[in-house]
């Protein structure tokens, strides 16, 4: 037998060959032949030193079928060249894995949606097949609105969006949600297109909440807010509507970008603050429910659709600084009087005092100034004593009115809360509210010689005289005086102590100093004296002016003053 001799160029050529038919496989996805099926496994020839095995499961429905047969051509994954038994060991899944990746990778950066399969549950969400990819479907991804039962989902080919894509980290998440959000998206816009503002429409209510409910149009959602129910006050929608029910509403606002409508119930309503005026004149009388209290006042129904306020000052003619919520209670019936009535604000301002009698008034009625009464010491203060009257009024004692001999704050020891005591009724003020009362004027006699207002009369005292009084208490309201040649004491308040506003002090006196002052007020029935030193002053400033020159003569106010204080001493 002839020996054959290798030449070098045919050993280069060989050791080529070599190279190229032991070219790394593994991770790539070759084709290769179906060279034998046993049993449930498919024999495949990739052109490597051994065939593999996959199982024929592997395949799909191509393998249950008996579509795959020995001869047929399929596309499988290395995924090693050989294991230890020396065969080749094939994917086919994997290699569908690889062709999907590459088709995904392309739909994902084309933002368009793929088909996959949900197969299985894991935490936090679903697996799902994209033609062999496996993908993460997160909970909250499945559907816009939270689902209990996902079972009708499972294993349906249906559309999803990928959110995200990590080759290297074999991580797919996809989204059922965002198909659903689009596919409404447009649908809502072609049903906004057929509506209109002011359109009135059939709906069904589909949730409530505290501001309102939502309402299904037929493929979309307006919002019926709670202010927009009903013209009176509806504190919870519940209250009027329930979840399935139908109802007939109207369109009041579109917003085509947003897609969002307004809807409105009293609309289609007349309106009741029309003519509101001529239906709630001023001062005249209505009875009404307590619908709402709150720190400032107390809302009242007149009747539905109409609220006014009963501001808290408007509340009682006594109580004054209670909370309303202690003198009305909610769902009371009240009479009330109409106050204000303002149509462009859709406001009435009532009143709950009004329609009780005026105590101040009543007490007028009741008691004269001159009257006597008596009543409880209801407090103690620098200024004299608060008592406790009939119609649940107080009236004042002033320091000054508590005694004729003593100062008003030695005067003012002698007297305890809870006292019970008597005095006359020096002034009644029915717009300020107050009441004035004197202690000490119970002891003036009309016809006693020696009483204080006939010591006053024989002392030449009357309004617009000029009195001198000695000091006897100063306190930071003003001065109490005691009137020369008679038992009377008045009290000089602060305002009027001098005409200068810097002068005004009260500290600027003290105890037994001489003052002249000019009576303004003599009431002989009750002895009362006001006296001014404010009011001498402005008294002599005109006198002195008209005696001795005016603003013309070139002098000046001082040069005048000082020429009638001269003339007057040399008197």
């Amino acid at each position: 037998m002839a020996q054959q001799t290798v030449t070098k160029e045919d050993f280069e050529s060989l050791l080529m060959d070599s190279f190229v038919d032991n070219e790394p496989l593994e991770g790539a996805v070759v084709k290769g032949t179906v060279v034998a099926i046993e049993k449930d496994l498919a024999i495949i020839d990739v052109g490597l030193k051994t065939e593999g095995r996959i199982a024929l499961k592997e395949f799909g429905q191509a393998g249950r079928d008996g579509t795959i047969k020995v001869g047929s051509i399929v596309e499988v994954y290395v995924d090693r060249v050989e294991n230890a038994a020396g065969e080749a060991v094939l994917s086919r899944e994997k290699a569908r894995r690889e062709e999907s990746w590459v088709k995904l990778e392309v739909m994902y950066n084309n933002n368009e949606r793929v088909e996959g399969t949900i197969f299985n549950q894991v935490k936090g969400g679903f697996t799902v097949d994209l033609e062999g990819a496996i993908a993460f479907l997160p909970r909250s991804q499945v559907d816009i609105r939270p689902i209990r039962d996902i079972a009708p989902l499972m294993n349906v080919l249906q559309p999803f969006q990928i959110l995200k894509m990590d080759k290297r980290r074999g991580n797919i998440v996809v989204s059922r949600r965002a198909i659903l959000e689009e596919s409404r998206a447009e649908q809502r816009s072609e049903i906004v297109q057929q509506l209109e503002e002011g359109q009135v429409v059939d709906g069904v209510v589909k949730n409530i909440t505290d501001y309102g409910a939502f309402v299904d149009l037929g493929g979309i959602d307006g919002l019926l807010h709670v202010t927009d129910i009903a013209w009176r006050r509806v504190n919870h929608p519940s209250e009027v509507l329930t979840i399935g029910e139908t109802i007939k509403v109207q369109i009041v606002r579109i917003n085509h970008e947003s897609h969002r409508i307004s809807l409105g119930m009293k609309q289609l309503q007349a309106d009741p603050w029309d003519g509101i005026e001529a239906k709630y004149p001023i001062e005249a009388k209505f009875t009404g429910r307590v619908t709402n209290i709150t720190d400032y006042g107390a809302f009242v129904e007149l009747e539905p659709g109409i609220e006014g306020l009963i501001h808290v000052s408007e509340m009682s003619w006594t109580k004054k600084n209670v909370h309303p919520g202690k003198i009305v209670s909610t769902s009371q019936e009240v009479e009330v009087v109409v106050l204000e009535v303002d149509p462009d604000k859709r406001r009435i301002s009532l009143g709950l005092k009004q329609t009780l009698a005026n105590p101040w008034e009543s007490f007028a009625e009741k008691f004269p100034v001159g009257s006597t009464i008596e009543g409880e010491v209801k407090n103690k203060t620098e200024f004299g004593l608060f008592i406790g009257l009939d119609g649940d009024v107080d009236g004042m004692v002033h320091l000054s009115d508590l005694d004729w001999q003593k100062s008003g704050e030695v005067a003012l020891e002698d007297y305890n809360r809870g006292d019970m005591v008597s005095a006359k009724v020096l002034d009644v003020d029915v717009e300020k509210e107050r009441i004035s009362l004197g202690i000490k004027q119970l002891s003036t006699g009309e016809t006693t010689s020696d009483a204080p207002a006939g010591a006053a009369e024989q002392g030449g005292i009357r309004k617009g005289a000029v009195v001198t009084g000695t000091v006897v208490e100063v306190n930071e309201g003003g001065i109490e005086v005691r009137i020369a040649d008679t038992e009377m004491t008045a009290f000089i308040r602060r305002a009027d102590l001098s005409r200068d506003r810097n002068d005004q002090r009260p500290e600027r006196f003290s105890k037994g100093e001489k003052v002249d002052a000019r009576v303004t007020q003599y009431d002989r029935k009750t002895s009362r004296i006001q006296l001014s030193i404010k009011a001498l002053e402005i008294a002599e400033e005109k006198e002195a002016v008209a005696n001795y020159g005016s603003s013309d003569s070139g002098a000046s106010l001082g040069d005048i003053l000082g020429a009638a204080l001269k003339d007057r001493d040399t008197k």
